[in-house]
């Protein structure tokens, strides 16, 4: 991997509405370049390779294939979207989650992003942005040095159980945000696997092994499918027309890319009771609480310290933000 490529994925982890981390030496122009309009930081083209993925779930009316990293910040801010997309189109769309390796290590110096806690004010900023509480004190304190520890991490919890997985992934997103925990580290790994009520043994094992194949095969796709940057979503039809979805894009963009490829899809009606979200969800943030339930943040906030003071929630503050779990 070339210098300038490392230090492209490196800044996209402050990047406001996409993370990206592809490009070339030759096409490399700043990385910073960021365009509000579009709501993305784009970043050159990748060349070679197919432009869209092209595996179809037959059982379901469309395949999302969603590209994304355990510590990209713009893929936290998208949560409450995705969220509500399993809610309400989770019937007839089906998502399939790829890891993009956002930052294979630190050996570089340049562009002004040489240690991890150049990144730390970055993500206090990006989470004002996405209304997500994201703290930044994490480089600061216990910083991680790849990304790829997690990720290989997710490939193996889904070899092991699909949805496990998905819950796996949450964990470790919410203790790399929040609580500022290196999930790079095998231990905080296995904290977030038992948590998720995963076999550590059996994933240690796969982690080991076979996890970092996937891995590999994930970054393959990627490459293949020209991604240039996270969150993507790849949605395919079953007569294989797509729409991508590029970067930080609201609930409303998403829905209309469903539409277009599949118009007889219909969201299905859900639960918005907060002991029906927090049923699904067991962890909610004010901005999720909010999209899910409809409601403005302020609403959102006033019924969520309601549930805190009948104790049927808790409470994790952070420097920039809240989240709220369910009490067990």
């Amino acid at each position: 991997m070339n210098k300038s490529l490392q230090l492209l994925i490196a800044l996209c982890l402050f990047a406001v509405t996409s993370c990206n981390s592809q490009s070339s030496a030759s096409e490399q122009t700043n990385p910073l370049i960021c365009d509000p309009s579009k709501g993305v930081c784009e970043a050159p083209a990748s060349s070679g390779g197919d432009s869209t993925a092209t595996a179809i779930n037959a059982e379901k009316s469309i395949t999302i294939h969603y590209f994304t990293d355990p510590i990209c910040s713009a893929c936290w801010g998208i949560e409450p979207q995705l969220r509500k997309l399993k809610l309400a189109y989770g019937a007839d769309v089906s998502i399939v989650y790829h890891m993009g390796g956002l930052l294979p290590d630190w050996s570089y110096n340049s562009g002004g992003i040489s240690k991890p806690s150049d990144v730390a004010h970055h993500w206090d900023e990006v989470s004002k942005y996405y209304n997500m509480p994201i703290d930044g004190d994490v480089w600061l304190e216990d910083p991680l040095d790849s990304s790829y520890p997690p990720s290989m991490a997710f490939k193996a919890a889904q070899m092991q159980d699909p949805e496990k997985a998905l819950v796996f992934l949450r964990v470790m997103r919410e203790m790399v945000f929040l609580e500022k925990k290196n999930i790079a580290k095998w231990e905080v790994i296995a904290q977030a696997a038992s948590m998720a009520n995963l076999d550590i043994s059996k994933l240690k094992s796969d982690y080991d092994g076979p996890a970092k194949i996937l891995f590999e095969e994930d970054l393959s796709l990627s490459k293949k499918s020209g991604v240039r940057g996270f969150p993507t979503l790849i949605l395919s039809n079953k007569e294989g027309k797509t729409q991508t979805i590029y970067g930080f894009q609201k609930f409303e963009s998403i829905e209309t890319a469903i539409k277009q490829l599949v118009p007889t899809v219909i969201a299905k009606k859900y639960n918005r009771s907060p002991s029906g979200l927090f049923f699904v969800f067991p962890s909610l943030t004010v901005r999720e609480f909010a999209e899910l339930s409809e409601i403005t943040i302020d609403a959102a906030q006033n019924k969520l310290d309601v549930l805190v003071a009948e104790n049927k929630i808790t409470k994790l503050p952070t420097k920039n933000g809240a989240i709220y779990r369910l009490v067990k």
